[in-house]
Protein backbone atom coordinates (compact mmCIF):
# COMPACT_ATOMS: atom_id res chain seq x y z
CA UNK A 1 0.00 0.00 0.00
CA UNK A 2 1.19 3.49 -0.85
CA UNK A 3 2.66 5.34 2.16
CA UNK A 4 0.22 8.22 1.86
CA UNK A 5 -2.69 5.78 1.79
CA UNK A 6 -1.43 4.11 4.97
CA UNK A 7 -1.06 7.45 6.75
CA UNK A 8 -4.43 8.75 5.66
CA UNK A 9 -6.16 5.45 6.33
CA UNK A 10 -5.14 5.23 9.98
CA UNK A 11 -8.21 7.17 11.21
CA UNK A 12 -10.28 5.05 8.81
CA UNK A 13 -8.75 1.73 9.82
CA UNK A 14 -11.80 0.70 11.81
CA UNK A 15 -14.15 2.51 9.46
CA UNK A 16 -17.42 0.83 10.23
CA UNK A 17 -16.66 -0.95 13.50
CA UNK A 18 -19.16 1.08 15.49
CA UNK A 19 -20.01 -1.07 18.52
CA UNK A 20 -20.56 1.03 21.63
CA UNK A 21 -17.51 0.99 23.90
CA UNK A 22 -17.54 1.59 27.62
CA UNK A 23 -19.42 0.87 30.78
CA UNK A 24 -22.67 2.58 29.84
CA UNK A 25 -25.56 1.89 32.18
CA UNK A 26 -28.60 0.92 30.09
CA UNK A 27 -31.24 1.90 32.63
CA UNK A 28 -29.78 4.75 34.63
CA UNK A 29 -31.46 5.07 38.01
CA UNK A 30 -30.99 8.35 39.87
CA UNK A 31 -29.63 8.77 43.38
CA UNK A 32 -31.09 11.67 45.34
CA UNK A 33 -28.67 13.71 47.42
CA UNK A 34 -29.91 16.56 49.57
CA UNK A 35 -33.46 17.01 50.84
CA UNK A 36 -33.71 20.70 51.60
CA UNK A 37 -37.12 21.83 50.26
CA UNK A 38 -35.88 25.43 50.08
CA UNK A 39 -33.11 24.58 47.62
CA UNK A 40 -33.42 24.11 43.84
CA UNK A 41 -32.75 20.73 42.28
CA UNK A 42 -30.08 20.09 39.68
CA UNK A 43 -29.22 16.91 37.80
CA UNK A 44 -25.63 15.71 37.65
CA UNK A 45 -24.75 13.12 35.00
CA UNK A 46 -21.35 11.45 35.35
CA UNK A 47 -19.49 9.85 32.45
CA UNK A 48 -15.92 9.40 33.73
CA UNK A 49 -12.81 11.30 32.73
CA UNK A 50 -9.93 12.71 34.78
CA UNK A 51 -12.35 14.26 37.25
CA UNK A 52 -13.20 10.70 38.36
CA UNK A 53 -9.58 9.49 38.39
CA UNK A 54 -7.19 8.79 41.24
CA UNK A 55 -3.89 6.93 41.39
CA UNK A 56 -3.69 3.27 42.39
CA UNK A 57 -1.04 1.69 44.61
CA UNK A 58 1.38 1.66 41.66
CA UNK A 59 0.93 5.37 40.98
CA UNK A 60 -1.08 4.77 37.80
CA UNK A 61 -4.05 7.09 37.24
CA UNK A 62 -7.24 5.03 36.95
CA UNK A 63 -10.96 5.73 36.80
CA UNK A 64 -12.08 5.10 40.36
CA UNK A 65 -14.42 7.70 41.88
CA UNK A 66 -18.17 7.14 41.93
CA UNK A 67 -20.66 9.89 41.26
CA UNK A 68 -21.46 10.16 44.97
CA UNK A 69 -17.76 10.53 45.77
CA UNK A 70 -17.46 13.31 43.19
CA UNK A 71 -20.28 15.26 44.79
CA UNK A 72 -19.19 14.78 48.40
CA UNK A 73 -15.71 16.00 47.40
CA UNK A 74 -17.15 19.42 46.54
CA UNK A 75 -17.38 21.59 49.68
CA UNK A 76 -20.70 23.36 49.92
CA UNK A 77 -22.35 21.85 46.85
CA UNK A 78 -25.28 20.36 48.75
CA UNK A 79 -25.75 23.64 50.59
CA UNK A 80 -26.52 25.28 47.25
CA UNK A 81 -28.72 22.67 45.58
CA UNK A 82 -30.30 19.27 45.93
CA UNK A 83 -28.86 16.78 43.45
CA UNK A 84 -30.37 14.06 41.31
CA UNK A 85 -27.34 11.97 40.37
CA UNK A 86 -27.14 9.81 37.25
CA UNK A 87 -24.10 7.53 36.90
CA UNK A 88 -24.33 7.25 33.12
CA UNK A 89 -20.95 5.65 32.42
CA UNK A 90 -17.37 5.54 33.64
CA UNK A 91 -15.07 5.92 30.64
CA UNK A 92 -12.06 7.79 29.34
CA UNK A 93 -13.54 10.30 26.91
CA UNK A 94 -11.23 9.30 24.08
CA UNK A 95 -13.03 5.95 23.98
CA UNK A 96 -16.58 7.30 23.97
CA UNK A 97 -18.35 7.01 20.63
CA UNK A 98 -21.10 9.20 19.14
CA UNK A 99 -23.73 6.54 19.86
CA UNK A 100 -23.04 7.07 23.55
CA UNK A 101 -23.37 10.84 23.16
CA UNK A 102 -26.75 10.29 21.49
CA UNK A 103 -27.96 8.32 24.50
CA UNK A 104 -26.53 11.02 26.75
CA UNK A 105 -28.36 13.72 24.77
CA UNK A 106 -31.64 11.82 25.09
CA UNK A 107 -31.22 11.60 28.87
CA UNK A 108 -30.36 15.30 29.16
CA UNK A 109 -33.33 16.21 26.97
CA UNK A 110 -35.68 14.40 29.33
CA UNK A 111 -34.12 16.08 32.36
CA UNK A 112 -34.31 19.66 31.08
CA UNK A 113 -37.97 19.19 30.20
CA UNK A 114 -38.81 18.51 33.84
CA UNK A 115 -40.05 21.62 35.68
CA UNK A 116 -38.34 20.57 38.93
CA UNK A 117 -34.84 20.48 37.36
CA UNK A 118 -33.07 23.87 37.24
CA UNK A 119 -30.18 22.68 35.08
CA UNK A 120 -27.88 19.79 34.26
CA UNK A 121 -24.18 19.27 34.96
CA UNK A 122 -22.31 16.66 32.91
CA UNK A 123 -18.92 15.46 34.14
CA UNK A 124 -16.86 14.33 31.16
CA UNK A 125 -13.27 13.74 30.15
CA UNK A 126 -11.63 16.79 28.61
CA UNK A 127 -10.10 14.98 25.60
CA UNK A 128 -13.39 15.00 23.69
CA UNK A 129 -15.46 17.33 25.88
CA UNK A 130 -15.65 20.05 23.23
CA UNK A 131 -17.09 17.54 20.76
CA UNK A 132 -19.48 16.01 23.30
CA UNK A 133 -20.87 19.40 24.33
CA UNK A 134 -21.30 20.43 20.69
CA UNK A 135 -23.07 17.15 19.87
CA UNK A 136 -25.53 17.54 22.75
CA UNK A 137 -26.11 21.21 21.90
CA UNK A 138 -27.04 20.25 18.35
CA UNK A 139 -29.54 17.66 19.61
CA UNK A 140 -31.49 19.55 22.27
CA UNK A 141 -33.22 22.90 22.59
CA UNK A 142 -33.54 24.34 26.07
CA UNK A 143 -33.37 27.62 27.97
CA UNK A 144 -31.98 25.79 30.99
CA UNK A 145 -28.21 25.63 31.58
CA UNK A 146 -26.46 22.41 30.55
CA UNK A 147 -22.89 22.64 31.80
CA UNK A 148 -20.08 20.25 30.85
CA UNK A 149 -17.30 20.14 33.44
CA UNK A 150 -14.19 18.05 33.98
CA UNK A 151 -10.70 18.25 35.36
CA UNK A 152 -7.12 18.47 34.18
CA UNK A 153 -5.73 17.24 37.52
CA UNK A 154 -6.93 13.99 39.03
CA UNK A 155 -8.15 13.56 42.59
CA UNK A 156 -4.78 12.23 43.81
CA UNK A 157 -2.87 15.36 42.84
CA UNK A 158 -2.07 18.13 45.29
CA UNK A 159 -4.62 20.61 43.98
CA UNK A 160 -7.27 18.86 41.87
CA UNK A 161 -9.38 21.28 39.87
CA UNK A 162 -12.46 19.10 39.56
CA UNK A 163 -14.25 20.19 42.77
CA UNK A 164 -14.01 23.91 41.98
CA UNK A 165 -15.14 23.31 38.41
CA UNK A 166 -18.21 21.44 39.66
CA UNK A 167 -19.05 24.12 42.21
CA UNK A 168 -18.72 26.82 39.55
CA UNK A 169 -21.11 24.84 37.36
CA UNK A 170 -23.68 24.96 40.17
CA UNK A 171 -23.12 28.71 40.50
CA UNK A 172 -23.65 29.08 36.76
CA UNK A 173 -26.93 27.16 36.82
CA UNK A 174 -28.26 29.35 39.63
CA UNK A 175 -27.14 32.65 38.12
CA UNK A 176 -29.62 34.91 36.28
CA UNK A 177 -26.66 36.08 34.15
CA UNK A 178 -26.12 32.64 32.66
CA UNK A 179 -29.40 31.97 30.88
CA UNK A 180 -29.94 31.26 27.17
CA UNK A 181 -26.36 30.16 26.61
CA UNK A 182 -27.32 26.69 25.47
CA UNK A 183 -24.80 23.98 26.31
CA UNK A 184 -21.51 25.26 27.72
CA UNK A 185 -18.08 23.99 28.74
CA UNK A 186 -17.02 25.55 32.05
CA UNK A 187 -13.53 24.96 33.44
CA UNK A 188 -11.03 27.09 35.31
CA UNK A 189 -13.71 29.74 35.91
CA UNK A 190 -14.26 30.46 32.20
CA UNK A 191 -17.52 29.70 30.39
CA UNK A 192 -17.33 28.66 26.71
CA UNK A 193 -20.11 28.06 24.21
CA UNK A 194 -20.35 24.50 22.94
CA UNK A 195 -20.15 25.77 19.36
CA UNK A 196 -16.84 27.61 19.70
CA UNK A 197 -15.02 25.82 22.51
CA UNK A 198 -11.78 23.96 21.81
CA UNK A 199 -9.12 22.31 23.91
CA UNK A 200 -5.88 24.26 23.66
CA UNK A 201 -3.40 22.61 26.03
CA UNK A 202 -2.62 18.98 26.85
CA UNK A 203 -2.26 19.42 30.62
CA UNK A 204 -2.74 23.03 31.73
CA UNK A 205 -5.87 23.75 33.80
CA UNK A 206 -6.61 26.71 31.50
CA UNK A 207 -7.02 24.41 28.56
CA UNK A 208 -10.35 25.45 27.05
CA UNK A 209 -10.91 28.61 25.06
CA UNK A 210 -13.14 29.92 22.30
CA UNK A 211 -10.50 31.48 20.07
CA UNK A 212 -11.40 34.72 18.36
CA UNK A 213 -15.03 34.41 19.45
CA UNK A 214 -14.20 34.85 23.13
CA UNK A 215 -15.54 33.46 26.38
CA UNK A 216 -19.20 33.73 27.30
CA UNK A 217 -18.41 34.60 30.89
CA UNK A 218 -16.25 34.29 33.98
CA UNK A 219 -17.11 32.88 37.41
CA UNK A 220 -15.58 34.21 40.61
CA UNK A 221 -16.65 34.87 44.22
CA UNK A 222 -19.83 32.91 43.63
CA UNK A 223 -20.98 35.12 40.76
CA UNK A 224 -21.14 34.89 36.97
CA UNK A 225 -19.86 37.86 34.99
CA UNK A 226 -21.27 37.85 31.48
CA UNK A 227 -18.98 38.73 28.56
CA UNK A 228 -20.94 37.59 25.51
CA UNK A 229 -24.08 35.85 24.41
CA UNK A 230 -24.04 32.63 22.43
CA UNK A 231 -24.93 33.53 18.85
CA UNK A 232 -24.55 30.01 17.50
CA UNK A 233 -26.86 28.19 19.90
CA UNK A 234 -28.79 25.94 17.59
CA UNK A 235 -30.59 22.62 17.57
CA UNK A 236 -31.06 20.56 14.43
CA UNK A 237 -33.04 17.80 16.14
CA UNK A 238 -32.57 14.54 17.97
CA UNK A 239 -32.20 11.58 15.59
CA UNK A 240 -33.55 8.22 16.62
CA UNK A 241 -30.47 6.49 15.23
CA UNK A 242 -27.09 7.74 14.04
CA UNK A 243 -25.69 7.48 10.53
CA UNK A 244 -22.13 6.80 11.65
CA UNK A 245 -20.54 6.25 8.24
CA UNK A 246 -19.19 9.79 8.19
CA UNK A 247 -15.42 10.05 8.01
CA UNK A 248 -12.70 12.64 8.53
CA UNK A 249 -9.72 13.02 6.21
CA UNK A 250 -6.73 15.32 6.68
CA UNK A 251 -5.30 17.02 3.61
CA UNK A 252 -1.58 16.95 4.35
CA UNK A 253 1.40 17.67 2.12
CA UNK A 254 1.77 14.93 -0.48
CA UNK A 255 -1.40 12.97 0.31
CA UNK A 256 -3.05 11.29 -2.65
CA UNK A 257 -6.66 10.86 -1.52
CA UNK A 258 -6.72 7.09 -2.01
CA UNK A 259 -8.16 6.63 1.49
CA UNK A 260 -11.15 8.72 0.39
CA UNK A 261 -11.71 6.46 -2.61
CA UNK A 262 -11.45 3.37 -0.44
CA UNK A 263 -13.88 4.72 2.16
CA UNK A 264 -16.30 5.61 -0.63
CA UNK A 265 -16.13 2.13 -2.10
CA UNK A 266 -17.04 0.49 1.21
CA UNK A 267 -20.08 2.64 1.91
CA UNK A 268 -19.13 6.04 3.32
CA UNK A 269 -22.12 8.42 3.36
CA UNK A 270 -20.51 11.67 4.45
CA UNK A 271 -16.98 13.09 4.42
CA UNK A 272 -15.31 16.01 6.11
CA UNK A 273 -11.92 17.03 4.72
CA UNK A 274 -9.66 19.16 6.88
CA UNK A 275 -8.15 21.39 4.23
CA UNK A 276 -5.61 24.19 4.50
CA UNK A 277 -5.86 27.97 4.50
CA UNK A 278 -9.31 29.28 3.70
CA UNK A 279 -10.52 25.85 2.61
CA UNK A 280 -8.24 24.41 -0.06
CA UNK A 281 -6.95 20.92 -0.89
CA UNK A 282 -4.34 19.53 -3.26
CA UNK A 283 -5.21 18.26 -6.72
CA UNK A 284 -5.14 14.55 -5.84
CA UNK A 285 -7.51 15.09 -2.92
CA UNK A 286 -9.69 17.25 -5.16
CA UNK A 287 -9.98 14.37 -7.64
CA UNK A 288 -10.81 11.97 -4.80
CA UNK A 289 -13.49 14.34 -3.52
CA UNK A 290 -15.11 14.41 -6.96
CA UNK A 291 -14.98 10.60 -7.02
CA UNK A 292 -16.79 10.46 -3.68
CA UNK A 293 -19.41 13.01 -4.70
CA UNK A 294 -20.14 11.11 -7.91
CA UNK A 295 -20.99 8.15 -5.66
CA UNK A 296 -23.45 10.24 -3.63
CA UNK A 297 -21.21 11.18 -0.70
CA UNK A 298 -21.90 14.58 0.91
CA UNK A 299 -18.54 16.36 1.25
CA UNK A 300 -17.70 19.21 3.62
CA UNK A 301 -14.34 21.01 3.65
CA UNK A 302 -13.07 22.69 6.83
CA UNK A 303 -9.62 24.08 7.64
CA UNK A 304 -6.72 23.19 9.91
CA UNK A 305 -6.23 26.88 10.77
CA UNK A 306 -7.54 27.61 14.30
CA UNK A 307 -9.23 30.95 13.53
CA UNK A 308 -10.84 32.72 10.60
CA UNK A 309 -13.65 31.80 8.20
CA UNK A 310 -13.48 29.28 5.38
CA UNK A 311 -14.38 31.11 2.17
CA UNK A 312 -14.41 30.29 -1.58
CA UNK A 313 -11.49 32.51 -2.57
CA UNK A 314 -9.10 30.47 -4.71
CA UNK A 315 -9.69 28.86 -8.10
CA UNK A 316 -7.79 26.05 -9.76
CA UNK A 317 -7.96 22.33 -8.89
CA UNK A 318 -8.64 22.08 -5.15
CA UNK A 319 -9.19 25.79 -4.52
CA UNK A 320 -12.15 26.71 -2.35
CA UNK A 321 -14.01 28.50 -5.14
CA UNK A 322 -13.58 25.48 -7.41
CA UNK A 323 -14.76 23.12 -4.67
CA UNK A 324 -17.96 25.11 -4.22
CA UNK A 325 -18.64 24.99 -7.97
CA UNK A 326 -18.32 21.20 -7.77
CA UNK A 327 -20.93 21.07 -4.99
CA UNK A 328 -18.67 20.83 -1.95
CA UNK A 329 -19.97 22.46 1.24
CA UNK A 330 -17.55 24.78 3.02
CA UNK A 331 -17.62 24.77 6.82
CA UNK A 332 -17.34 28.49 7.45
CA UNK A 333 -16.56 28.45 11.17
CA UNK A 334 -16.77 24.89 12.46
CA UNK A 335 -13.49 23.03 12.47
CA UNK A 336 -13.24 19.49 11.18
CA UNK A 337 -14.05 17.39 14.26
CA UNK A 338 -17.25 19.27 15.04
CA UNK A 339 -18.11 19.54 11.35
CA UNK A 340 -18.05 15.75 11.17
CA UNK A 341 -20.48 15.48 14.07
CA UNK A 342 -22.80 18.07 12.54
CA UNK A 343 -22.78 16.26 9.20
CA UNK A 344 -23.44 12.98 11.01
CA UNK A 345 -26.47 14.45 12.78
CA UNK A 346 -27.76 16.11 9.62
CA UNK A 347 -27.60 12.85 7.67
CA UNK A 348 -29.19 11.02 10.59
CA UNK A 349 -32.07 13.50 10.48
CA UNK A 350 -32.49 12.90 6.71
CA UNK A 351 -31.80 16.53 5.84
CA UNK A 352 -31.45 17.58 2.21
CA UNK A 353 -28.09 18.75 0.90
CA UNK A 354 -29.36 22.34 0.64
CA UNK A 355 -30.41 22.34 4.28
CA UNK A 356 -27.12 20.74 5.29
CA UNK A 357 -25.22 23.48 3.45
CA UNK A 358 -27.07 26.17 5.42
CA UNK A 359 -25.94 24.58 8.70
CA UNK A 360 -22.32 25.28 7.80
CA UNK A 361 -22.76 28.91 6.76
Amino acid sequence: MHKSLIAAAMPLAMLFSHAVVGNVVKNVKPILMGKNPKLPKIAIVTTGGTIAVKKDENGVAMLALSGKELITAVPGLLRRANVELYSFCKEASGRIKPEVWLRLAKLIDKLVKRPDISGVIVTHGTDTMAEAAFFVNACISTKKPVVFVGAMRNASEGSPDGPENMLNAVVQIMSPNAKDWGVTVTLNQFVNSAYNVRKGNTNNVETFNSGEHGYLGYITTGKVFKYNRSIQDFCIGMPEKLETRVELFMNYTGCDGEAIRHATDIGMKGLVVEGVGSGNVNEDVYDAIKYAMNKGVIVVVATSVPDGPVLPIYGGPGGGATLVKEGVILSRYLRARKARLLLMLALSNKMSKDKIAKLFE
